[in-house]
């Protein structure tokens, strides 16, 4: 059984960085552009801006090829989505009308039958996986579903547990 997939809990900033971090970064990165125009050495870059010499070659080739404006951020890393903008728009309307309106007999969103919704609205293939990180980066979340049941009747409820529940406790 996959995750369930409740209903709207959203993150707040869509998880990441917040915009504090994602500005430190980019500082980082303007003073490695300094940094290579004083014609450094990876490894002593590294070293002052506490950053892998890995990142700093990549870097480097990003801003031999294109300057310093070639150094923005991207955003987050992970391969790109196969739907754009306004399919992604129209998904999270499609979630919002619940499990139901598609078909199925509970509220509950898991995993294959988002995969499934997808093919239907969009003609893309996503693995269960890679729906995981779709949602992920859309601000869903996975969760228990907090509602009750539509056919939960609470006078029955009360009158079982005054009657039936209270014999039985004897």
């Amino acid at each position: 059984m996959g995750r369930v997939y409740a209903e709207g809990m959203r993150y707040a900033d869509g998880g990441g960085l917040t915009a504090r971090e994602r500005a430190a970064r980019e500082q980082i990165r303007g003073q490695a552009a300094d940094l290579f125009a004083q014609d450094l050495a990876s490894t002593q870059i590294a070293t002052r801006l506490r950053v892998t010499p890995k990142s700093v070659r990549a870097w480097r080739r990003a801003w031999t090829a294109g300057g310093r404006a070639a150094l923005a951020s991207r955003g987050a890393g992970g391969a790109t989505s196969k739907l754009d903008d306004a399919q992604l728009d129209r998904l999270v309307a499609e979630l919002d009308r619940g499990p139901a309106a598609h078909g199925w007999v509970d509220q509950r969103w898991t995993l294959d039958r988002i995969v499934m919704l997808i093919g239907r609205l969009f003609r893309v293939s996503y693995t269960p996986r890679g729906v995981s990180y779709l949602l992920h980066r859309i601000g869903w979340s996975p969760q228990v579903p907090a509602r009750r049941a539509v056919e939960r009747d609470e006078d029955a409820i009360t009158a079982w547990r005054a009657l039936t529940w209270a014999k039985a406790r004897g």
